[in-house]
C-alpha cells in the first residue's frame, strides 16, 4: 500500500510538473540578457525578441549582441520553414561577441507560422520583399549603414538574388550551402546516391530511387529523394532527434511555437512549387557577377547543394573579393557539425575587413 501511494504521488508530481512546464512555455518566451562578471546586465548589449509587422504579417526576430554597435549579421534560414532561431542558443555564443546576430523566423516558419499566415503568400518575391523590410528595420534600429548577410540553403536563393539587386545594403554575403542549379544538383546527388547504394547492396533503396520519375521536376519525388540523401549522410549532420533536443531548449520559443515550428518544417517549400512542379533556378546563367565580397561555406559531403557545383560557381562568379571555405567533415549544415571552425571563419571575415 505504501509503495502504491508513493507511485501515485510520483505520478501526480510528474503530471503537475509537465503541466506547469507546458504552461510556462506557453506564456513566457524570452531571451537571456548579457551579464558582466557581477551578474549585472552588460552595458551597451542588446538581447531583444520582437514581433514586427512585415508586409501585412506579424513576424518575429531575435537580435543578440554583447555590443550593440558591432556589425550586424542577419541569418536567412533554410527550408522554407526551417527556422534557425531555436538553434541560436546552441550556435551563437561566440559570434555574439563580435556581431549583433539576428535570426528571423520567415513567414510560415516557427513563431511566424501562425493563424494570420497564408500559404498563398509564399513566393520568392514576397520573401525578398520581407527581407528588405527586415534589413531596413535593422539599419534604423541599430544605426548601421550596411549589414552582413548570411544565407543557408533556401536562404541562399534569397541571399544571392538580394545581393545582386541591392548591393548597397551589404558589407558581404556569406553563402552557406549555396543553391545554384536545382536540376544539375539533383543529377549529381543521384549519381552519388546510386553509387553508395550499389556499394552497400541496398536493393530496396535502389528500387525506390528507380521509382522516382524525376525528382528534379516533381516536388513529391524530390522530397522522397531528399529522404534517401539524408539516410546516406548527404544532407543533415545530426539526426532529427539530436536536432530536436537542441531546438527544444530554446527560451525564445513557447509550447505553441514548437507546434508552429514543426508544422512549418513539414510544409517546407511545397507552396512555392505550383501544381507540384519544382521551381527551377540556375544561377550559373542568371547571376554571374555581384558587387559585394562573397564567401562560400560548403560541406565536402553535401549532396543537397553539392560541393562540386558550388566549387564550379565559385570559379565562375565575379566579385570584388571571393573565397571558398570547405568543411571537410560536414554535409549540408557545417555550422552544426563544425561549429568552432564555422564561427572562426565568420569572425576572421570581419577581422580582415
Amino acid at each position: 500500500m505504501l509503495l502504491k501511494n508513493m507511485l501515485l504521488g510520483l505520478l501526480l508530481f510528474l503530471v503537475v510538473f509537465i503541466i506547469t512546464t507546458l504552461i510556462l512555455l506557453g506564456i513566457h518566451p524570452s531571451t537571456r540578457p548579457f551579464k558582466d562578471e557581477n551578474g549585472n546586465e552588460l552595458p551597451g548589449s542588446i538581447a531583444l525578441l520582437q514581433e514586427l509587422e512585415i508586409n501585412g504579417l506579424k513576424q518575429w526576430i531575435l537580435i543578440r549582441g554583447a555590443d550593440s554597435t558591432n556589425p550586424v549579421l542577419l541569418w536567412l534560414h533554410g527550408g522554407p520553414g526551417s527556422a534557425q532561431m531555436p538553434m541560436s542558443h546552441y550556435l551563437d555564443e561566440e559570434l555574439e561577441e563580435f556581431f549583433v546576430v539576428v535570426h528571423w523566423d520567415q513567414r510560415g516558419a516557427g513563431k511566424s507560422n501562425h493563424s494570420g499566415f497564408s500559404e498563398e503568400t509564399m513566393t520568392v518575391q514576397q520573401f525578398k520583399d520581407d527581407t528588405v523590410k527586415v534589413i531596413s528595420f535593422l539599419k534604423d534600429r541599430l544605426d548601421q549603414e550596411k549589414i552582413y548577410l548570411l544565407g543557408h540553403s533556401w536562404g541562399t536563393q534569397l541571399g544571392i538574388e538580394l545581393v545582386a539587386e541591392y548591393p548597397e545594403l551589404f558589407h558581404s554575403y556569406i553563402a552557406v550551402s549555396q543553391l545554384i542549379d536545382h536540376a544539375r544538383g539533383v543529377e549529381i546527388a543521384s549519381d552519388w546516391l546510386r553509387n553508395e547504394m550499389e556499394k552497400t547492396g541496398d536493393l530496396d533503396g535502389l528500387a525506390t530511387l528507380d521509382g522516382l520519375e524525376n525528382p528534379a521536376h516533381y516536388h513529391s519525388d524530390y522530397r522522397e529523394f531528399a529522404r534517401l540523401a539524408i539516410a546516406y549522410g548527404g544532407n543533415l549532420d545530426k539526426s532529427f532527434i539530436e536536432l530536436a533536443l537542441i531546438a527544444f531548449k530554446a527560451p525564445e520559443y513557447t509550447f505553441t511555437d514548437y507546434f508552429r515550428y514543426l508544422n512549418g518544417m513539414n510544409r517546407g517549400g511545397a507552396p512555392l512549387h505550383r501544381d507540384g512542379v519544382m521551381a527551377q533556378h540556375n544561377y550559373l546563367d542568371s547571376i554571374k557577377e555581384i558587387k559585394v565580397p562573397i564567401y562560400f561555406f560548403i560541406g565536402h559531403h553535401d549532396y543537397n547543394t553539392p560541393y562540386e557545383l558550388v566549387e564550379e560557381y565559385y570559379q565562375l562568379i565575379e566579385a570584388p573579393f571571393k573565397e571558398l571555405v570547405v568543411f571537410e567533415n560536414s554535409a549540408h549544415t557545417p555550422f552544426i557539425s563544425e561549429t568552432d571552425k564555422f564561427n572562426y571563419e565568420l569572425i576572421k571575415l570581419i577581422r580582415e575587413r
